[in-house]
């Protein structure tokens, strides 16, 4: 934690935020920075061990007042909701849902995808925006102050050749129900938006495999500095806070110039070079373990 990770002020002060995915990665990197800028946090996470590690960390620096863990299965309404509630009742309030977590999902060429991974895939990552994006308009529209909603999209999601099928069909779901939700909610003003990172270096990108993922990263980003979580928490933290009040509906790409160039990104990490000769389900930093059956 930084040295400012304590201060109440900030560009978020006064707000309360929910985070799922909130306790590694991208998720962990802007609970960081939520806090720092003044924010009330709940973590929602599947991975209970890492949830807990992490508010060990939280509660050692001074932060255990402004911040509570909640183990959430984000496929599960029931869950999602209790998160949400979690924030109103320990912080009075709820103006930013970022709706984060994510698995990699079903792999492997489209004649061998297991149509129980594939919609296991789409629960994790797109059931979830829509049950985060429910829950939280439930409780901004009554408070009638607006709020932030944010997505977690991909490059994958805009084009071919950035990830495999199951995953990048999901995150194009995710763009297009920013989309379609910021209609909605905008004469409430609560904006919607979808951040769609690149290569980001977090445990779900390198897979334990760190050295051979910057080998990769550095031959397909054309910006040389790796993308890292603390990234997505610069831009996650724009759409959170008063800076953004007119940003709405929009995918915000956050990649160092991959989709510019064109990605290349499927087949060629480590992780997916031989995804042709495999199939199963990747879950990320969730504590499940990847099912993988060689063909």
């Amino acid at each position: 934690m930084s040295e400012s990770s304590g201060n109440s002020g900030g560009r978020l002060a006064g707000k309360v935020a929910v985070v799922t995915g909130g306790a590694s990665g991208m998720g962990q990197s802007t609970v960081e920075r939520f806090l720092a800028e003044g924010a009330s946090v709940v973590i929602g996470d599947l991975n209970a061990d890492t949830g807990r590690a992490f508010m060990d960390e939280l509660e050692a620096a001074g932060l255990g007042e402004r911040v509570r863990f909640t183990r959430t299965d984000v496929a599960v309404e029931d869950d999602v909701a209790a998160m949400t509630e979690l924030a109103v009742e320990a912080f009075g309030q709820l103006d930013v849902v970022f709706n984060n977590a994510g698995i990699g999902g079903a792999f492997g060429p489209i004649t061998e995808l297991e149509v129980d991974a594939w919609d296991e895939t789409f629960a994790i990552l797109v059931r979830s925006v829509m049950l985060g994006t429910k829950h939280a308009a439930r409780v901004m529209i009554p408070q009638g102050t607006g709020g932030s909603i944010i997505n977690t999209g991909s490059i994958a999601g805009m084009g071919g050749g950035a990830g495999p099928q199951a995953y990048s069909a999901a995150k194009a779901a995710v763009i297009s129900l920013a989309k379609t939700t910021a209609l909605e909610l905008a004469p409430h003003r609560i904006r919607v938006n979808a951040i769609c990172p690149g290569l980001i270096f977090t445990p779900l990108m390198h897979s334990g495999n760190e050295e051979q993922a910057e080998e990769i990263m550095s031959e397909l980003q054309p910006w040389p500095d790796r993308g890292e979580g603390t990234d997505i928490a610069g831009m996650a933290l724009f759409l959170a806070s008063d800076d953004s009040k007119f940003v709405s509906g929009q995918e915000l790409v956050v990649d160092g110039a991959i989709l510019a160039a064109g990605p290349r990104v499927h087949g060629r990490m480590h992780n997916t070079r031989n995804i042709h000769r495999m199939s199963g389900m990747a879950y990320g930093t969730t504590g499940k373990a990847a099912t993988v059956r060689r063909l």
